[in-house]
């Protein structure tokens, strides 16, 4: 561990300006399904279900949406794709107060295909400003900022609607995603480094979606899998408990372990694969709910789970700017972004469902051993390819570009 590293990462031309851009552009981004949510709820008179629908409309389009949004930043260049996701950004928040829930739903979805992808835009920017030997620290930077931000968007979105209404809420998270909008179109950071520029040209899908790449972006699932279930189960604890009161300070409390375990990876030299720290993530899940009981054990069982989120996240990151080349690194985030956002998507009905036909303590338990399951799986299906690419390097002694890395 070496903090001396972040020092150095700091001193680089452009980061700490981008880094302060891009944390002031997730927060409304981080804002946005919780006001979606109060608004649902509180203005149109419809339940948590009607509300969870809308969050699922826009899952889903986010989807679909984010590797779309990467080719397009690949293809055309950062200001074509800020420009369209603005302008459809605008017009869904400004007018979102007027619409009935139905076409509310049709339009969270549609609008969802083109968001804004600043979570996407801020690793494709630091790779970019970033040596390979920086890029570990600046990536771990860069989850810690997400935490960050998510500590502040929900608790802004709660603030406007109690103090307001939801309709503020729309407007002022809409007038801040333009305002992220119109910021990084005139920043215009880089995408690609100038040494990538050179070589900026395009291979087709198939060779660079390899099984190596695949199976980061299943670890990427399963992180988030197990991040989002855990989540679930703590609010439940806490209902169970009594303690709901205290569901914002324990979310600081995850939030700042993931920050401290953050900090610590980014200053490491030789640093652990994203399975591994997808399994130990899954794995440190299940005992949480043993604690589930008590308010102050439950708080320091959560800790040593996080203090894992985001390293998974910043390692997974740094493994695909190894694995995919840069002409095609936006597409590559935004799948990387439809992997965290399928994970959220079902890490939070499978704790769910759990939790409902028995306690809190057992969505933790399901929760991580579905990460678990999914790094053990991922970690038998590489054997089984390494087992398969030595058979066929012995039958065929010449080297063979399908050779796993």
């Amino acid at each position: 561990m070496n903090p001396a590293k972040y020092l150095s990462l700091l001193r680089l031309p452009g980061i700490r300006p981008a880094m302060l851009l891009m944390l002031l552009a997730r927060i409304p981004t981080t804002a946005s399904g919780m006001t979606l949510t109060l608004h649902v709820v509180l203005s149109l008179d419809r339940g948590y279900g009607a509300a969870g629908l809308v969050g699922t409309a826009s899952t889903i389009g986010i989807a679909l949406g984010a590797p779309l949004m990467g080719r397009l930043t690949d293809r055309r260049g950062l200001r074509t794709m800020l420009a369209l996701s603005t302008v459809t950004e605008g017009l869904f928040w400004f007018t979102a107060p007027a619409l009935s829930y139905p076409v509310l739903l049709v339009t969270a979805f549609l609008t969802g295909l083109t968001i804004l992808p600043v979570m996407s835009i801020g690793r494709q920017v630091l790779t970019a400003l970033t040596p390979v030997d920086h890029r570990r620290t600046a990536l771990a930077m860069d989850s810690m900022a997400v935490e960050v931000a998510y500590m502040a968007g929900p608790a802004l979105a709660v603030l406007l609607t109690t103090s307001a209404s939801s309709r503020t809420a729309l407007w002022t998270v809409g007038a801040a995603m333009v305002a992220a909008g119109i910021a990084l179109w005139i920043a215009n950071p880089p995408v690609r480094s100038e040494e990538e520029e050179t070589h900026a040209e395009r291979p087709p899908r198939r060779e660079w979606l390899t099984a190596p790449v695949l199976g980061v972006l299943v670890t990427s699932c399963g992180a988030i899998l197990v991040l989002a279930g855990m989540e679930v189960s703590l609010v439940a604890a806490l209902q169970e408990q009594g303690q709901i009161q205290w569901t914002g300070p324990l979310v600081i409390v995850m939030c700042a372990a993931s920050l401290m375990g953050g900090f610590i990876y980014g200053g490491l030299t030789n640093a652990p694969t994203p399975r591994t720290l997808m399994a130990s993530l899954g794995l440190l899940a299940i005992p949480v709910g043993l604690a589930s009981d008590n308010l102050w054990l439950l708080a320091a069982a959560l800790v040593p789970a996080n203090m894992l989120a985001a390293p998974v996240i910043a390692s997974t990151g740094e493994v695909i700017t190894k694995l995919t080349p840069a002409s095609v690194r936006g597409e590559a985030m935004g799948l990387q972004g439809s992997a965290f956002t399928l994970g959220a998507a079902a890490g939070a009905p499978l704790a769910g469902f759990v939790i409902d036909h028995s306690s809190s303590g057992w969505g933790f338990a399901a929760t991580g051993a579905a990460g678990a399951a999914i790094a053990a799986l991922g970690a038998a299906l590489d054997h089984r390819a390494k087992h398969t690419t030595k058979n066929n390097e012995k039958a065929d002694p010449q080297p063979t570009s399908q050779s796993l890395p």
